[in-house]
């Protein structure tokens, strides 16, 4: 694997930590979906139950992106990290 590309993964794994608090909930979501799946694998735990919403939520996110490989839910957080900073600096 691409040592590069982990690095910038944990690199904007940081930065994702200081996006506003205007990121909307769907991105925060779609965020840790592919963060899940590019550190622990496809979901390996079962659906939360209807009384836990925002864990079945996140739950939901993780299981959209289940299909792709490490290495793509890197580079796909990446893309959505930056997207998530240009639209923040653009509303500036």
């Amino acid at each position: 694997m691409d040592g590069s590309l982990q690095e910038d993964f944990e690199e904007y794994a940081e930065k994702a930590k200081t996006l506003p608090p205007t990121t909307t909930d769907a991105s925060k979501l779609i965020l840790y979906g592919l963060y899940k799946q590019a550190t622990v694998g496809p979901v390996n735990t079962s659906r939360p139950g209807m009384f836990s919403p925002r864990e079945r939520a996140k739950w939901d996110a993780w299981k959209a992106v289940e299909a792709k490989s490490k290495d793509e839910a890197m580079s796909d957080y990446i893309t959505k990290v930056k997207q998530l900073q240009e639209e923040a600096a653009a509303s500036a």
